[in-house]
């Protein structure tokens, strides 16, 4: 069975930023162990960054969500730097993503399966739970019905404590294992 970690969008914007939680904060520390767990074990580590445009208030997403967040270059934008950190030990690859489901992760890691998804065993962690965890996570069940898909609720949360219990409800209810 492969390992493979996917930390999502622990960006300063979502930690402390534009759209920073106190919920988003609490998790740092236990993402930063989670991460150095699989550099330990020798495991695939991967993390997505949500990447926008200064044009962002002109999209589908900026006009849905009218808070600037996340765009390229800016310091909201740049992963927070004990996870970077610990990213950069583990070797992981980071995936920019324009959207809140990364076709990008998910074509990567169906590669890694070689036909063989059932040998897959793929734990997210990060923010949101309940927009971009939940995306990811959905997107990799589809792509891969038989991989094992996993959230860790310690090391997620959602825009609020309510959004952040349904995201997970709806996950356990896709068949993806939360922990």
């Amino acid at each position: 069975m492969q390992k493979i970690l996917v930390v999502v969008d622990m960006q300063n914007d979502f930690i402390d930023g534009a759209l920073g939680t106190k919920e988003a904060q609490a998790i740092v520390e236990n993402v930063v162990r989670k991460i150095e767990s699989y550099r330990q074990d020798g495991s695939l580590v991967f993390a997505t960054r949500d990447t926008h445009g200064e044009n962002y208030m002109e999209t589908s997403e900026g006009k849905h969500l009218p808070v600037p967040h996340c765009i390229k270059g800016t310091e909201g934008w740049e992963i927070r730097p004990e996870i970077a950190g610990a990213l950069a030990s583990a070797g992981a690859e980071i995936i920019d993503k324009p959207t809140f489901g990364s076709e990008v992760l998910a074509q990567k890691l169906s590669e890694l399966a070689a036909g063989r998804p059932e040998d897959l065993d793929i734990e997210l962690v990060g923010l949101c739970t309940d927009i971009c965890v939940v995306s990811n996570a959905l997107l990799l069940k589809a792509k891969m019905p038989e991989a094992v898909i996993r959230v860790d609720a310690s090391c997620a949360a959602g825009v609020t404590p309510e959004s952040h219990e349904a995201a997970l409800l709806t996950m356990r209810m896709c068949q993806v294992e939360v922990g």
